[in-house]
């Protein structure tokens, strides 16, 4: 009998359809994808936007944090089930909805790539020029980005997942230890439980409700089950723990950095910059209050959170990638050039990390940067309104279909993530009419 990648082994196929499901019934492993989709989706911006609103609201929208964890759970939880439940992918479930989806997931994922690339580089590269700036940010831009290129395109996915592991270590001990330094507030924690939008915060609770730890990776989640030889109805249990247990840790860690804002940046009157530079405004003001070492330890956890970013992107949407390409080329999806070392997965590896550092070099141009914000605002919808349409058909086995407790969660996602989506194109769009 084939035993699953975590056994060593090559996994069953998946993506052509059901496999067999015997044997007896797996037993949950703390590290598993879950914490792999967790630590790629929270990324330095988020981080920002959370010391923001904790800065600007105290705990008052500690109800939209939770609020978006559970949104999280839901939408995850659906890509998995989906893979587990049909033994196909998720490209290849989007494909059977129509063209459309294909239309628009192709262009998507290319200008994603080519942006996203020089974005996560540079802000891996932040905090290691503000310790060390005998070298240029460019630089260790570029440094950031090879690094993950070369330990996603040798490394195999059991290595991948132990070096995300302990860089979820490090981002977590860092920052929720910032977090018991700074003496959270209880009563006031517990009054934030209560779901209130304070005047003015509309924007805020929306983005800490559906926009931390949101991104395209989400929809990669079926994708590292495969690799972990997570592959059929009989790992649904294992699954459903392996998400439920890392977005708690998410939870726990972006409540951590909405304490941070409240008691530190708040108390300490400043206001961060704009996007990734706010953290290393962060680190001046641990060094004041607190000491180089709290401030030099933030840097690090910092970092911590961005490079997972990079090598979770690196490989997950490499994947994703590798899976659409290969099945526009009529290959099915356990395809080896549609798996981790094949063909498509090393060419968008290669997308990824070398035409993005034109970016880096020249700046980003406008009318790029205002495409992907239009395109990249309409992804979560898009995820959650698909998952709606695959998870209620009737060939799916009714026991993994949609509750209607589930129906009524991705109905709240994406009614959440197209207002949004909608408030992201106002963003860019209205200042061109000025």
């Amino acid at each position: 009998m084939t035993k699953d990648l975590s056994d060593g082994l090559i996994p069953p196929t998946v993506g052509s359809g059901a496999v067999a499901d015997e044997g007896p019934a797996p037993k949950y492993k703390i590290i598993g994808p879950g914490l792999v989709v967790a630590a790629t989706g929270v990324g330095a911006a988020d981080m920002v936007a959370t010391l923001v609103a904790g800065s600007r609201y105290g705990y008052a929208l500690l109800w939209a944090v939770i609020l978006g964890v559970i949104l999280k759970i839901v939408l995850v939880e659906g890509a998995g089930r989906y893979t587990l439940a049909t033994g196909k992918t998720i490209f290849e479930g989007w494909r059977s909805l129509g063209k459309w989806t294909t239309w628009y997931f192709g262009p998507y994922i290319m200008l994603w790539g080519f942006v996203y690339g020089a974005t996560a580089m540079s802000s891996a590269a932040l905090p290691l020029a503000a310790l060390f700036p005998a070298l240029p940010l460019p630089v260790w831009a570029v440094l950031m980005g090879l690094a993950g290129l070369v330990m996603v395109w040798f490394g195999r996915y059991d290595v991948f997942e132990k070096i995300t592991a302990g860089l979820v270590a490090l981002m977590f001990v860092t920052v929720v230890g910032l977090a018991v330094i700074a003496r959270p507030d209880f009563g006031a924690m517990a009054a934030g439980l209560v779901p209130l939008i304070p005047e003015g915060g509309v924007l805020y609770t929306l983005a800490l409700a559906g926009g931390v730890g949101g991104t395209i990776t989400l929809a990669a989640y079926g994708y590292w089950l495969r690799e972990k030889g997570w592959s059929t109805p009989r790992w649904m249990r294992v699954m459903r723990i392996d998400n439920r247990m890392a977005y708690v840790m998410t939870g726990i860690f972006v409540i951590a950095m909405l304490i941070v804002g409240a008691e530190v940046v708040s108390a300490a009157g400043v206001t961060l910059a704009a996007g990734d530079k706010g953290l290393v405004d962060l680190s001046t003001v641990l060094n004041e209050k607190y000491g180089v070492v709290v401030g030099t330890g933030f840097l690090v956890g910092f970092w911590a959170a961005s490079f997972s970013s990079i090598i979770g992107v690196w490989n997950g949407v490499s994947l994703m990638f590798a899976d659409f390409w290969g099945n526009m080329r009529g290959k099915h999806s356990g395809h080896p050039d549609t798996r981790v070392g094949g063909k498509y997965f090393k060419f968008y590896l290669l997308w990824l990390t070398f035409p993005p550092m034109i970016l880096l070099l020249l700046g980003q141009p406008i009318g790029l940067i205002l495409a992907y914000g239009i395109l990249g605002s309409l992804f979560m919808p898009f995820l959650a309104i698909t998952l709606l349409g695959l998870l209620n058909r009737s060939h799916i086995p009714r026991e993994w279909r949609n509750r209607w407790w589930t129906n009524t969660a991705l109905g709240i996602c994406a009614l959440l993530f197209i207002v949004l989506g909608v408030q992201q194109l106002v963003t860019v769009v209205a200042p061109l009419f000025q």
